[in-house]
């Protein structure tokens, strides 16, 4: 599924505490084209919000003060068309859906760079692209912690994993390899 460049919002905001991180995409992001907005917590994304809203805002979970899930909340309230996505490095299936609820349009897990999160950003909330060379689906995020659950009490042996999970070693290792959901 690929959107028309044309079609293509023009300005993201970036909010995320950590410096390195929330450089690093802006500047991917700026060099794709992108007007960017960068904040490091909630009140900075709000303050730069009221002056002009983005098209599009990629939020971090975990920040100093009100977290993500208070701004993607209140982000909405100041315009319901900005498209919000939620990063996080501590994932949880309940907190995806609590992102989605406050209107999150998606939710990846940490480490993501600036196409994964555009790929996000075009999917909206309907999952995962679909695979056109006929190669494995990358696993929902109820199964990438269910997997990642049972390499863990595996001790990271991954034939005694697949074994657990009922699948074949070299399925799993296809799965490891996809990107987290």
């Amino acid at each position: 599924m690929r959107l028309d460049a044309n079609l293509m919002p023009n300005t993201i905001m970036v909010v995320d505490d950590s410096y390195a991180f929330r450089e690093r995409l802006a500047r991917a992001f700026r060099e794709r084209g992108f007007r960017v907005q960068t904040a490091t917590n909630y009140d900075e994304a709000i303050d730069l919000a009221t002056v002009e809203m983005p098209e599009l805002a990629v939020v971090d979970l975990r920040m100093p003060g009100k977290n993500g899930l208070e701004l993607v909340r209140d982000l909405k309230k100041i315009d319901e068309s900005v498209k919000v996505l939620v990063l996080t490095g501590f994932g949880s299936i309940a907190t995806a859906i609590d992102a989605v609820r406050l209107g999150a349009i998606n939710y990846l897990p940490k480490p993501a760079d600036a196409d994964d999160i555009l790929a996000a950003f075009q999917r909206g909330g309907v999952g995962p692209i679909e695979q056109s060379d006929g190669s494995h689906e990358v696993p929902s995020l109820a199964e990438w912690e269910h997997i990642h659950r049972v390499i863990a009490d595996c001790e990271g042996n991954i034939s005694e994993a697949a074994r657990r999970l009922g699948i074949h070693r070299r399925s799993l290792q296809r799965k490891l390899q996809k990107r987290a959901p």
